[in-house]
């Protein structure tokens, strides 16, 4: 069965490199916040071609205590989509503030100038933009400078979109903030959970070293509440630092199979991702089908593993679905029915790859 995205073979493919981090760090005796974390955040920095990193325990807590440096508190309104698995929505209630949500563009599956627009016309106190499946929001760059305009801060969620450019530019520093994830599956993923923001805002650097640890100025002195233990750890900071030049490389590739896929698929009742350039680092390959689960049941019998990213919009979860009835996000929640997301990692064959394609175009609804 051809899995989503395949870790073991992943690990088998750089075993060499993972071997020498995790001796490179039981060698030194520094586990917490030590030199693999501080050398992987200037690394990591200059990739992105921003002046701070902050690296955290992962990319929730990324996007929480991001916020929080900017100075979102209790109570506060974030703006932000509802189609891309609640992890912004949790880290938003976290901190007592209410989400605000955006509804997205058919087409991209991102969140629109207008709907930024609207939201900042209504008063939120912040917005976070998702830059989903691995697609550079298209007009971030407009967004970035209308939140500036406004003076309303702009954290860009990248936890899907590592190396992906915009006119040249990485995501992650058009806004106040950068917010990326390092889990397992992701572009650049460790071997656990890991996170960090970037930034060009020194204040906002510091504030969020302060929160990832307790809040303290200086050891022991707790002058910062609502602050926690979100450290990256120094064995997933050697890894990350040991996959970042490759990085690249692995989004080339990733593009490679995407492209096989937007010229191979040829079935009538399907919708297919149609991105390429450097724009497009194909986190997750994502197609549409208004007849979406007898394909993936088709898919699972010819040895096609598939999944959906998201099937329950964060307004419609159940956890908050009381407070968000009357909320109208049409594409948002005609997109939660159709989309499907298929195999597409680097290490894939091209067997796979082929195996993949038949398997969609000998789907009949």
């Amino acid at each position: 069965m051809l899995q989503i995205n395949n870790l073991q073979a992943r690990v088998h493919a750089h075993h060499g490199l993972i071997e020498e981090a995790i001796q490179r760090v039981v060698s030194s005796g520094h586990f917490i916040l030590g030199p693999e974390v501080k050398n992987f955040e200037n690394m990591f920095s200059k990739f992105l071609g921003s002046e701070q990193c902050i690296g955290l325990a992962n990319g929730t807590d990324a996007i929480e205590i991001g916020l929080r440096a900017l100075g979102i508190k209790r109570g506060d309104v974030v703006a932000t989509v509802a189609n891309a698995g609640m992890y912004t929505t949790t880290a938003v209630l976290a901190i007592g503030a209410v989400p605000y949500f955006m509804d997205v563009d058919l087409d991209t599956m991102l969140v629109s100038f207008e709907e930024v627009e609207r939201a900042i016309k209504d008063e939120v106190d912040a917005i976070v933009v998702t830059h989903l499946y691995g697609l550079a929001i298209p007009e971030i760059e407009s967004i970035a400078a209308l939140a500036k305009a406004n003076n309303v801060p702009l954290v860009e969620d990248c936890a899907q979109a590592h190396g992906a450019l915009h006119k040249g530019k990485r995501v992650g520093t058009f806004g106040d903030v950068g917010s990326f994830s390092f889990y397992p599956t992701k572009n650049l993923g460790a071997l656990g959970d890991g996170g960090a923001i970037c930034t060009n805002d020194s204040d906002v650097a510091e504030l969020a070293r302060r929160f990832r640890q307790y809040g303290w100025k200086e050891k022991y002195s707790v002058q910062l509440l609502g602050a926690r233990n979100s450290r990256l750890d120094e064995m997933q900071a050697s890894v990350l630092s040991e996959f970042l030049p490759l990085l690249d490389a692995s989004n080339r590739k990733r593009r490679e199979i995407a492209e096989k896929y937007h010229f191979g698929i040829d079935n009538p009742n399907v919708v297919c991702n149609k991105n390429s350039g450097e724009n497009y680092v194909a986190h997750l390959f994502v197609i549409r089908s208004k007849a979406r689960d007898s394909l993936k049941e088709h898919l699972f019998r010819s040895a096609v593993m598939s999944d959906v990213h998201y099937p329950i919009p964060d307004h419609k979860q159940t956890a908050i679905l009381g407070l968000y009835r009357n909320v109208d996000l049409p594409n948002t929640d005609l997109l939660s029915n159709e989309v499907l997301t298929l195999p597409c990692y680097p290490e894939m064959t091209i067997a796979e790859e082929k195996l993949v394609i038949d398997a969609v175009n000998s789907w009949v609804p």
